[in-house]
């Protein structure tokens, strides 16, 4: 469809060029723009358009596109702003899916926008009312009801006892004080949400400025808030049955239909079952579910048939006086995946005549004309080929091979080779920002057996429940591990084959060689990954044909070494070939052997040359994340996206699952009960066979099961994420309420982790392990030592006092803060109060290190328990040095940053006159300095440079947190 100059409004030009929001009101049937500062702001008498525009991680840009229609609006302006909504698209390349939303109606994505909610006030333009300004000096007593476990849908009802039912959640707004009334029947998270509107209402018409209660349906008079509540409805009386809503439309649940609309006419189609095939390109259609009206437009329609097409689609509706049915407009090869479920089946790759790339580059060129900025519609630039893999690289590293029904630790020389016809179990312990983290996870080789696999995953959960569920657990297939994976192993080797008693006895009994890799035998392996930290030799198939001229391979028979060199390899790729000769092969001589001048023997030993590919493979990119809320119910699975989600989303009674298409996380709340835990790996499972979002989801694809509390940092990456929620107690409504009413929340009675010992990577390398200077002539024999490479990379790998970090900032990051470091030359006494918190904090690096980690030979465990008497002392003189630096510096002026001072019995969480108005998160702050020396035992600046763990211990000591 071609795009014209006439077609378009001016308003929309260079519209959707960046992520964000674009708001447009219908004013004398023309879209005028809305400024950032009125977003969220709508009025009953008016129309709207909104356009979300999301830039996606491959650079393109993802456009949808919602006409709100307020209450009293004129159907004429209602009319206008459909219309207006296919221009808009076509302005866009036609690619954006067009939502009908009605006030009071609206989706769930739409309300997603304005969290918390949204208010429609009265007024409007062309119902010639006055738009009514908000006055905190004239307030009116209104009352609300909110439902809406994920997003709240808010309308205000009378000012009766009749309103009230026990189904919803009620907010009474008065002039001093806002009541929530919950609901008997109302859910915990439902309540929560409800208290997010309350802020909000607390916030926008009161300038922060009044109390909030809460009001529990059933609770008599004997509650003063209650007895509060009731008096405003002249005293309490039961309530009466909830009658059925006013407008509600039952939708029939039978089968769907599917019209034509072609020429101005809309005919129905018959079909045996909803194929795509029944869809031309050159026609539009509706497919009426009920709920939701589709209207889905060929590629190859006009501008004008589109525009019939949404007239058509509202007079449907109004005819019929559907008001609340969601009107959903598509363009062909860019269709909902709940619009493609309907339907038997739906081609993965529908064969367009107009690619993506070419429509963007098309309104590209169109906007380039007008004068206009198209930076933001052109393809950014392609993702890095590695991701980050947001894990510390420090931690310790255990493995166990499964293998009749048990497990059996490997020795630290033997834990990263692998077989593929056997199952593993890794434990990883490491630190993270504020807290030691633990990884416990499965590997499945690709001819690992079935019973294997299912022995390795009971042992693996019974680890993880061992710890309380504070481990993440993962399971993991040979050749989908994620980066995670290979970093904390570095140095990864892949043999054929398995030394498992179940694969032995599975090719024994289907007379299959044993082809497992033998020292003395022939063998070929693919070396590959991004640097030392990350680093790979997978054994193939020892032919011609498994060469690759983007990578560096090792090639042997018995003590007859060759090592081969891609004409695309780097310098890196080269290196990381010599270090993995160092374990393969090492003490032996090898030759060296560039693509293009190969010895005849190194063909022969192939079997003779071949054709091979020179394409390097591209790792599975990771993809926009999606949230999704669970439920599993007599082993079915049923979730529900959660739309512009935030950490807030993940309610502690639920199971949520967050899809980033390469890995999926299944995160379980602290209050799910523990049956539900145990199944959160099958749930993880499920939801890969179910491919709800219809991305062709491998079986293989990584699983991480994560409970509250214990988020990694390889997930909480995606979210704006606040440890200090974790470590609140009781439900997502009881936290919330704390935090709204300003009474902040005790410490969550959790477990303590038991501190792992960071024995961390041994600087000092096995004969077998330390790396050769590089020879690239075909007969010269290698010389030992290290290449200069391989020594500047050393210097940082090995420094004892170094972390190799592998995620960004891309600084080394210690242990412990620069202004921890001692400094013998100075002594002081500590001060009793810091005595006995560093007594507390000292402990951490002195506890028993857990029983799974256990299963360690008797020379490592002596190892540990030494590192753990070294790593102890270190915590004492670090404290120590702390003391003596903060003593220095007691006579030096504080800043109290212009805050309010109060004793500190009253800023106690257990305080019997509380402070108010304050930041509940930030109490130590109200202190004096004077006051603040005494209880911490240092000054505030020297607080704030501690770590943040540290900080929350402290506090909680003090009942300050």
């Amino acid at each position: 469809m071609s795009v014209s100059m006439k077609d378009l409004d001016p308003a929309f030009r260079g519209s959707g060029q960046k992520d964000g929001l674009e708001i447009w009101r219908i004013e004398n049937f023309k879209p005028v723009p809305i400024p950032a500062s009125s977003h969220g702001k709508f009025f009953m008498g008016d129309s709207y358009i909104v356009l979300k525009t999301t830039a996606l991680k491959n650079g393109s840009l993802r456009h949808d596109i919602h006409y709100w229609i307020g209450k009293d609006t004129t159907q004429d302006e209602a009319g206008t702003a459909a219309i207006l909504t296919v221009e808009l698209d076509a302005a866009l390349g036609g690619r954006a899916v067009q939502y009908r939303e009605i006030q009071g109606n609206e989706t769930e994505k739409f309300l997603s926008y304005f969290r918390p909610c949204i208010m429609p006030q009265p007024g409007g333009v062309a119902s010639g009312f006055k738009h009514v300004e908000v006055n905190a000096q004239d307030h009116e007593t209104r009352l609300y009801v909110c439902h809406g476990k994920h997003v709240v849908h808010v309308k205000e009802v009378p000012f009766a006892r009749s309103s009230l039912n026990h189904d919803d959640i009620f907010i009474l707004d008065t002039e001093s004080k806002i009541f929530q009334f919950n609901g008997s029947n109302s859910s915990i998270q439902e309540r929560a949400k409800a208290l997010e509107v309350v802020q909000y209402i607390k916030d926008t018409f009161h300038e922060g400025k009044c109390d909030i209660a809460s009001v529990e349906d059933g609770r008599m008079m004997a509650d003063a808030e209650a007895g509060e509540f009731w008096g405003f409805f002249g005293g309490f009386a039961p309530l009466p049955r909830r009658a059925p809503a006013e407008g509600n439309e039952k939708h029939e649940e039978t089968a769907f239909k599917l019209l034509c609309f072609d020429q101005g006419k809309l005919d129905p189609v018959n079909y045996e079952s909803l194929a795509h095939e029944l869809l031309e390109t050159h026609k539009c259609y509706f497919l009426d579910c009920g709920a939701e009206l589709y209207v889905w437009m060929g590629r190859n329609t006009s501008l004008q048939e589109r525009k019939g097409a949404s007239e058509a689609a509202e007079k449907l509706l109004s005819d019929s006086n559907r008001t609340k049915t969601h009107i959903i407009k598509m363009i062909e090869g860019f269709e909902t995946v709940t619009f493609k479920s309907k339907f038997k089946e739906w081609p993965q790759t529908p064969d367009l005549k107009l690619s993506s790339e070419d429509g963007r580059g098309k309104v590209a060129a169109l906007l380039k004309r007008q004068g206009l900025n198209v930076k933001g519609l052109m393809k950014a630039a392609p993702a890095k080929e590695e991701p980050q893999s947001y894990i510390d690289c420090t931690g310790n590293l255990q493995v166990w091979r499964v293998n009749d029904k048990d497990k059996a630790l490997l020795s630290s020389s033997d834990q990263s080779k692998f077989y593929t016809g056997d199952c593993y179990i890794f434990q990883y312990m490491y630190p993270g920002d504020d807290k030691e983290e633990c990884l416990i996870g499965t590997w499945f080789g690709k001819k690992s057996v079935e019973e294997d696999r299912i022995t390795s995953v009971s042992l693996a959960s019974k680890m993880v429940e061992s710890t309380k569920f504070q481990a993440v657990q993962a399971r993991l297939y040979e050749g989908k591990e994620p980066v995670q994976f290979f970093v904390i192993f570095q140095s990864l080797q892949v043999f054929k084959g398995g030394l498992s008693s179940g694969y032995k006895k599975f090719i024994a009994e289907n007379g299959i060689d044993d082809d497992s890799y033998s020292e003395e035998g022939l063998a070929l392996f693919r070396v590959q990954g991004s640097g030392p930290e990350n680093m790979q030799a997978i054994q193939v198939e020892p032919v011609a044909s498994s060469l690759n001229s983007s990578y560096c391979y090792i090639l042997h028979d018995g003590n007859t070494v060759f090592t081969w060199t891609g004409n695309l390899t780097t310098a890196l790729d080269q290196e990381l070939m010599e270090r993995q000769l160092d374990v393969i092969k090492p003490n032996t001589q090898s030759r060296s052997q560039k693509e293009g001048s190969e010895t005849d023997q190194f063909w022969s030993l192939l079997g003779g040359k071949s054709e091979y590919s020179s394409q390097k493979m591209v790792r599975e990119l990771e993809s926009d994340p999606h949230l999704f809320s669970c439920i599993l119910s007599k082993g079915n699975l049923k979730v529900k996206e959660i739309h512009h989600f935030t950490q807030d989303d993940l309610m502690t009674e639920d199971v949520f699952i967050l899809d980033c298409h390469t890995s999926i996380f299944v995160w379980v709340g602290q209050q799910v009960d523990v049956k539900v835990r145990l199944q959160a790996l099958d749930v993880g499972e499920k939801f890969v066979v179910l491919d709800f979002l219809m991305e062709n989801l491998a079986r293989e694809t990584p699983i991480f099961t994560v409970t509250e509390g214990s988020e990694p940092p390889f997930f909480t990456r995606f979210f704006s994420w606040d440890s200090a929620k974790s470590l609140m107690h009781g439900n997502s409504y009881q936290r919330k309420l704390a935090i709204v009413k300003g009474g902040g929340a005790p410490a969550l009675d959790k477990p303590k982790r038991r501190t792992p010992v960071y024995s961390g990577r041994s600087t000092t390398q096995d004969k077998s392990q330390r790396s050769r200077s590089m020879s690239f002539s075909p007969e010269r024999v290698r010389v030992r030592g290290r290449s200069p490479a391989f020594t500047a990379l050393a210097a940082n790998f090995e420094s004892s006092s170094n972390r190799n970090l592998s995620t960004p900032p891309p600084v080394v990051k210690k242990l412990y803060p620069k202004s921890l470091t001692p400094d013998s030359s100075n002594t002081s006494s500590k001060s009793s109060a810091i005595t006995a918190l560093a007594g507390s904090l000292d402990r951490r690096t002195q506890t028993p290190t857990p029983e799974s980690v256990k299963d360690g030979s008797e020379s490592e465990k002596a190892k540990q328990e030494e590192d753990a008497k070294d790593s102890a002392a270190t915590m004492t003189n670090r404290v120590e040095s702390l003391t003596i630096n903060e003593d220095a510096k007691e006579n030096e002026p504080e800043d109290d940053e212009g805050l309010p001072i109060y004793p500190y019995e009253r800023l106690k969480t257990t305080a019997a006159d509380p402070v108010t108005e304050i930041d509940v998160t930030r109490r130590e702050t109200y202190l004096s300095s004077a006051e603040f020396k005494e209880k911490f035992g240092m000054t505030k600046e020297a607080f704030s440079k501690l770590p943040k763990w540290k900080q929350n211990r402290l506090k909680i000591a003090l009942q300050l947190f």
